[in-house]
């Protein structure tokens, strides 16, 4: 069945096990689109008098979602288009399954005024394939002193304040943001790394960092900046959101500020939960990330934390880098793994371990970035935009970084054998994907 085909907006999806963890939907049913939106959930919809061009696509059992939000990327334009483009990896995303991503201020020039956060924004609905939102930089130029202007850059679209892969090490800064923050509302968004534990640091402090001979970071780094920014939250109020977090320390500093009612999300990513600092075994630089690896007891603790509710989101943390940036010496190779493409496989391992249920797992990765965000999508309801994806949890295939549609590949799943496959993408009622397989 191919893309041009179904390219139109009045569908009729039958034969599907819709899954919608905003109400806890799971059955199999039909769901009509009219006009980008959902029109009607139920069983044998009837179509006429609806429209006159309406397709019907029969699903065969396969799932039905909303749409993946990942709330971490970096697509690198402006300033790194050789590593990634807006459009590069919205092809990405929307092969993933994603239909809203968040990118990251580092670029260059940094997304700290408004005529950027218009320049992403004006971009995405040009290409039309996915729903692209800008955070924009927390402090002028990302240098951790001076905060930009929120007020502006929120009034503008952007959905969040973070310096991307750069902490805000000063205390008395994040203070005046969080305090200046409760007037808009706004999210402030942190990279938790005490510079002075991991300046040096190449990977997680182990054994295995020794018997390697590299330098190690200890799990006190990403610790002690959340637990430090908890205590500055309590002060002040605000919306505090922790990304990609990766120790036992920090899902129970941040279990415990949620038990005392302080405004706090977070993220991880699949690398966290899926791999241990073992994965750098032969000096492997694509498993080399920010944070790093940890060991297996933080990888089981990540796990208990999202199966707590600890951690609210999985995001991708995508950070794309060409081939030059990676082939070189482990201690000087780039931080940061792609996940676009792998963010749904990668994260249904957890329920394939009996670890989630597939609605948990799927609330993860959609119904709840969009809750964080304030986004309209994320939801499968009358009325609702019709953001959804159309996937098979069950399929097995065997990653291929080379095969990937992002312009770069460093991925430390190659050749991973998994299961879940999107075999079709719609936004706004409009087929922005389809599988070569999809029939």
């Amino acid at each position: 069945m191919s893309e041009r085909k179904l390219d139109h907006k009045d569908i009729l999806y039958s034969n599907a096990r819709l899954l919608d963890p905003a109400s806890n939907l799971d059955k199999v049913s039909d769901i009509l689109v009219i006009k980008g939106k959902i029109a009607d959930i139920g069983k044998r919809l009837k179509t006429q008098g609806t429209s006159k061009n309406i397709k019907t696509v029969n699903c065969k059992g396969m799932c039905i979602s909303p749409g993946l939000i990942d709330m971490r990327t970096q697509l690198r334009e402006p300033g790194y288009e050789h590593k990634e483009t807006l459009e590069s990896g919205a092809r990405a995303a929307v092969a993933g399954g994603v239909t809203t991503l968040c990118c990251l201020p580092n670029t260059n020039p940094i997304i700290d005024n408004v005529a950027l956060v218009d320049f992403i924004k004006r971009r995405s609905m040009q290409m039309g394939l996915g729903r692209i939102y800008p955070y924009a930089a927390l402090t002028q130029g990302m240098n951790g002193e001076e905060i930009t202007e929120m007020g502006l850059l929120s009034e503008a679209g952007a959905l969040g304040f973070t310096d991307g892969e750069k902490t805000i090490s000063n205390a008395l800064v994040m203070l005046r943001a969080l305090s200046y923050s409760n007037a808009f509302n706004a999210l402030i968004i942190q990279h938790p790394e005490e510079l002075a534990l991991s300046n040096e640091g190449v990977m997680n402090q182990s054994e295995i960092s020794t018997r390697l001979g590299l330098s190690g970071i200890p799990n006190q780094a990403e610790s002690i900046i959340i637990n430090r920014d908890l205590q500055l939250l309590e002060l002040t109020g605000g919306r505090y959101h922790v990304s990609h977090i990766s120790t036992s320390q920090s899902v129970r500093e941040i279990r415990q500020a949620k038990k005392n009612g302080l405004n706090v999300t977070c993220d991880t990513a699949p690398q966290y939960f899926s791999l241990n600092d073992l994965a750098i075994e032969e000096y492997r630089t694509f498993a080399r990330l920010s944070p790093p690896l940890r060991s297996e007891k933080d990888r089981l603790a990540i796990i208990e934390g999202i199966q707590d509710g600890t951690i609210d989101v999985i995001a991708s943390d995508h950070s794309p880098h060409d081939e030059d940036s990676k082939r070189l010496p482990f201690a000087q190779a780039a931080n940061g793994a792609i996940g676009l493409e792998t963010l749904l496989p990668i994260s249904l391992e957890l329920y394939h371990n009996k670890q989630l249920s597939l609605l948990q797992t799927l609330e993860k990765l959609s119904y709840a970035p969009a809750k964080i965000l304030n986004l309209p999508v994320g939801r499968m309801e009358k009325g609702a935009i019709a953001d959804l994806i159309i996937f098979d949890p069950d399929k097995p295939w065997k990653i291929d970084a080379s095969k990937f549609i992002s312009k770069s590949k460093n991925t430390p799943f190659d050749e991973r054998p998994t299961q879940g496959k999107v075999y079709q993408t719609i936004i706004a009622g409009k087929t922005v994907y389809t599988s070569e397989d999809f029939s």
